[in-house]
């Protein structure tokens, strides 16, 4: 298992354009991966998990994975994310 804090960096958070481009990467991976926001912790890979987070800019949230490209695709998700999705 492989974890990692970040910080979401574009002022509207994960809204439905930048949770559809990050679960479009997380799919990219064949390990099982995670969002957490506090207690709640959703599959990475749905849209309607990682929406119901109501996820807004400024809040850190844990990416966790767990496979055989887990460290890959922490480090993947996170880079997209300190990108501000480009917005």
């Amino acid at each position: 298992m492989y974890v990692k804090d970040v910080m979401v960096q574009n002022q509207v958070g994960l809204h439905a354009r930048p949770a559809t481009f990050f679960i479009q990467k997380a799919n990219e991976y064949g390990c099982s991966i995670w969002i957490e926001k506090e207690e709640r912790r959703v599959n990475a890979k749905s849209l309607l998990g990682v929406l119901s987070l109501g996820i807004v800019g400024g809040t850190t949230i844990k990416i966790i994975a767990e496979g055989q490209d887990e460290e890959e695709a922490v480090d993947g998700l996170t880079k997209l994310i300190q990108s501000g999705f480009m917005e």
